[in-house]
């Protein structure tokens, strides 16, 4: 094979940041003579994310897509054209190949540039309803991937990159050694809660209300409550951490998981087959609980609407569930059977392929 120079614009949140890391691991898994660069913006966790990834990081100013009609319309043209011009002059230096754009505060003026530059364009769109940004750029894309069919007319579907540790996970096989991990009796049944890298306050709050019915059932609960959040008061068969960096082990030690319903954790809980209680977020054009309902629907989850959660309600569902681990089980299978973990094999052939025909034009 030979080499190719791959630019990827992810930026802002860890939901557009993680698939795109994915993507660039698989990418050289496949061809190691790839370079990879990623274009983000100066003000999400790129910063951070991406270097500890081991990948170069160009940055952007930012340019947040206006979801309604403000004053910071009137500004958008002036900022989209400076940082379009900024974002050339690195396709240029990287010499790229191909873009492949997964949406964030730095996208646009990235599309602007492959568009400006020639570049082919490719686009992903994790959640399932797309963003302003994937919506502009996927009328000159070369190809527009989407996990969920049809969010964007004419896309294919594409499902989400994941890390090696959860596409090789087996959660049976490695139960005792994740319980053994957390300090988490082989025998527990297990409620694992977490609310994204930064946590979920209502979550949280919900969570402790729950709790004294959740281990008094004799259930263990596993909490990653958010480096932000004020840490809960310690309880026996409580195990709690600001944060989780192996959420492999914490889907295998787990019998049951609730939990937000961004792109990726809908992605990871369903390729593992982990059943779970969906609480979306009620943000932005309410994606989070579009992305969820393809799971609920197949049996491999329920969803509890963020304004109707309380301790009771958590308690009402994951007690019976917990206790019976036959519907636990066909939850599980339920879910897997739209998992997709091969997502990040196919999509680095997606990129070869653009790149490749790009070049004999």
């Amino acid at each position: 094979m030979s080499a190719m120079n791959v630019v990827l614009a992810a930026g802002g949140t860890a939901g557009h940041i993680e698939p795109a890391l994915n993507l660039a691991d698989a990418l050289l898994t496949a061809n190691p003579q790839t370079t990879i660069t990623v274009i983000g913006s100066t003000r999400g966790l790129e910063s951070a994310l991406v270097p500890a990834r081991g990948y170069r990081l160009q940055t952007l100013a930012a340019v947040p897509m206006p979801r309604r009609p403000t004053l910071d319309l009137l500004a958008l043209p002036a900022r989209l054209h400076a940082t379009r011009k900024q974002a050339i002059m690195m396709l240029r230096e990287c010499d790229a190949d191909v873009v492949v754009g997964f949406g964030g505060y730095a996208a646009l003026p990235t599309y602007l540039a492959a568009r400006s530059s020639k570049v082919p364009l490719i686009i992903h769109e994790a959640n399932a309803k797309a963003g302003l940004a994937n919506r502009v750029g996927a009328r000159w894309a070369s190809e527009v991937l989407c996990t969920v069919p049809g969010t964007i007319t004419g896309s294919i579907r594409m499902g989400l990159p994941l890390r090696p540790a959860i596409i090789e996970l087996d959660r049976a096989e490695r139960r005792n050694e994740a319980r053994a991990f957390f300090g988490i009796p082989d025998h527990a049944r297990v409620l694992l809660a977490f609310g994204g890298s930064q946590g979920a306050v209502n979550l949280n709050q919900a969570l402790a209300q729950a709790l004294p019915d959740l281990t008094d059932a004799g259930n263990w609960v596993l909490h990653s409550f958010g480096g932000r959040n004020a840490p809960p008061a310690p309880r026996a068969q409580y195990v709690a951490s600001a944060y989780i960096d192996r959420m492999d082990l914490a889907y295998a030690a787990a019998d049951l998981a609730i939990c937000r319903s961004g792109a990726m954790t809908c992605a990871e809980l369903s390729a593992v087959g982990l059943p779970a209680i969906y609480v979306p977020l009620p943000i932005g054009n309410g994606e989070q609980a579009h992305n969820a309902q393809p799971i609920v629907t197949a049996g491999g989850g329920l969803m509890v609407r963020d304004e109707e959660l309380s301790g009771t309600v958590i308690a009402q569902h994951a007690v019976p569930l917990l206790a019976d681990p036959m519907q636990l089980a066909a939850m599980g299978h339920a879910a897997a059977s739209i998992g997709d973990r091969q997502a990040g094999r196919e999509f680095a052939a997606v990129v070869e392929r653009v790149a490749h025909e790009s070049r004999r034009k």
